[in-house]
């Protein structure tokens, strides 16, 4: 394991380290205009949501590392007080990174990038119209984190006004993590895409009070065949099957089929914990649960 004392490396090494273990981020497209009105647009992937009473969003402008100079999204921000925060979809993350390009003081990058301006309905910075949601906020804090070159600048801004595409939502009017088809950044140039196969969903236990791991009996939580996603499936149920519903699963075909393809113990179990590893791949928790139950105790 490597040992860091960020004190002791430079700061361009260690952004390159935070950069590469800390993602994927979302990615804000920061509209802005400075006091003569002319727009600004620049992305940022220190970036998250706060808050949804009020609803706050946070980006973070950081000092240039290379000679400590602060960018022109910033800088508005503090001027004007005002912000348009557009999400990153797939379909505009070429010309998202070349917003980034440090263009001099004046230079339109909506019309570099090749992104249309949208007026606001209540901030002066524009919205890009291909954004597939855009938010008008005014900004009610900024916090330097310091002086150096690598010094974030927490950019506080309070969501006066939304606008969601409505092409990204699904039937109930919920946004679609499909259609929305947004980017993220990772280390270095890469770039992460969170549709199709890369989305997955996971059960938050907010409703239900699971078991926890450390219920799992010995023997199945010490398995060198389930992971520790696998058994934080397991350990998210309030209940495992009862006796009488394992003994009902054993008549189960493919279970009789394993059991009768075995001639020991141990590989028996070894046969069910692999089994059960393919039933928690398709969140069959409750038929992992019993296929794992199932020990040479209760064989017959």
């Amino acid at each position: 394991m490597l040992s860091i004392d960020p004190k002791t490396i430079a700061t361009k090494e260690l952004h390159q380290y935070l950069l590469g273990a800390i993602g994927p981020r979302p990615i804000a497209l920061a509209s802005t205009v400075d006091l003569d009105g002319n727009p600004n647009l620049s992305p940022f992937s220190f970036f998250n949501v706060f808050s949804a009473n009020p609803p706050i969003l946070i980006f973070s402008p950081a000092r240039r590392v290379r000679n400590n100079t602060t960018k022109h999204s910033l800088q508005n921000a503090l001027a004007t007080k005002e912000v348009v925060i557009n999400v990153v979809s797939y379909d505009i993350v070429q010309q998202t990174s070349l917003s980034s390009t440090e263009y001099d003081t004046g230079v339109n990058e909506f019309k570099k990038a090749g992104l249309t301006q949208l007026a606001s309905e209540k901030v002066k910075p524009f919205r890009v119209a291909e954004s597939p949601a855009q938010f008008e906020c005014v900004v009610k804090e900024v916090i330097s984190l310091g002086e150096e070159g690598g010094a974030g600048n927490l950019v506080i801004c309070e969501v006066v006004h939304a606008h969601i595409n409505e092409n990204i939502l699904d039937d109930l009017g919920k946004i679609d993590p499909n259609k929305i088809d947004l980017v993220g950044r990772m280390g270095g140039d890469t770039y992460c895409r969170a549709s199709d196969n890369a989305l997955f969903e996971v059960e938050k236990p907010i409703f239900n009070k699971g078991i926890g791991i450390d219920a799992i009996p010995a023997r199945i939580r010490n398995s060198f065949i389930l992971s520790g996603n696998d058994l934080g499936k397991l350990g998210n149920v309030e209940s495992v099957p009862s006796a009488e519903e394992v003994d009902n699963w054993k008549k189960n075909s493919e279970i009789c089929s394993l059991l009768d393809n075995c001639s020991e113990d141990e590989e028996m179990r070894e046969q069910l914990h692999y089994f059960a590893k393919e039933l928690l791949e398709g969140n069959r928790i409750k038929e992992a649960w019993m296929s794992l139950l199932i020990d040479k105790l209760n064989r017959n």
